[in-house]
């Protein structure tokens, strides 16, 4: 099992990553901008993350053609041989993975809404899929059914194409989809911290606490 933090912004990723809980980290344009994080900050963002504990990195190549995302792919892959390059499901997209795969770079693909993007995937040699389970629901989807059949075209196809399951909400849906042979799921410290929120765990830790208060202390 494995989990990354779905973040750019250091002062809320670098505690989490120190903890040794997370692979890595992930990032999007949209996160960067939300960090304030620049195009010229980006090594910045690899570097304190890899000094935090960081053992694979997610960064998003951009450009509006194959050649553009080849380009801006290449460059982020320099950053470190841990960086692996996001790439949008597009067919620009697709093409680009299929020569950055022919190059040995690591790509993800991103922004995976329907069981059918999993199949050009394969088909360029992506190592990682993103889908984006909970803006599936939110657009009326079945995320987990769309999910679970991406895992199973992998499955029947032999591949070593890695689901990493993004845009992830609540723990249960983590749960449900490791039973269908999930193991990576990328998330916000907020969605994080909803692991450990359980009434009965709480009252037991609780009444532990007042146990051993109520002990003679050790010598």
């Amino acid at each position: 099992m494995k989990f990354y933090l779905d973040s750019a912004d250091r002062s809320a990723a670098e505690s989490l990553l120190h903890t040794g809980l997370f692979a890595g980290l992930t990032t999007n344009p949209t996160l960067l901008a939300q960090a304030g994080v620049g195009q010229q900050e980006i090594p910045a963002l690899v570097g304190w993350a890899t000094d935090a504990g960081a053992q694979r990195i997610f960064i998003q190549a951009w450009g509006s053609t194959s050649a553009e995302l080849l380009d801006t792919g290449q460059w982020i892959r320099s950053l470190g041989d841990h960086v692996v390059v996001k790439v949008p499901a597009t067919e620009a997209g697709t093409v680009a993975t299929r020569a950055l795969a022919d190059d040995g770079v690591p790509v993800l693909v991103t922004a995976v809404y329907s069981r059918v993007q999993v199949l050009p995937a394969l088909a360029a040699g992506a190592h990682f899929i993103a889908p984006y389970l909970g803006r599936m629901n939110d657009a009326g989807r079945d995320g987990r059914a769309e999910t679970v059949a991406i895992q199973e075209c992998i499955t029947a196809a032999g591949s070593t194409l890695k689901v990493l399951v993004a845009s992830l909400r609540e723990p249960q849906q983590a749960s449900d989809l490791a039973r269908a042979g999930v193991s990576e799921f990328t998330l916000n410290a907020a969605a994080w911290q909803k692991f450990f929120i359980d009434p009965l765990t709480k009252a037991a830790v609780e009444q532990f606490d007042a146990d051993i208060a109520a002990m003679a202390p050790r010598e």
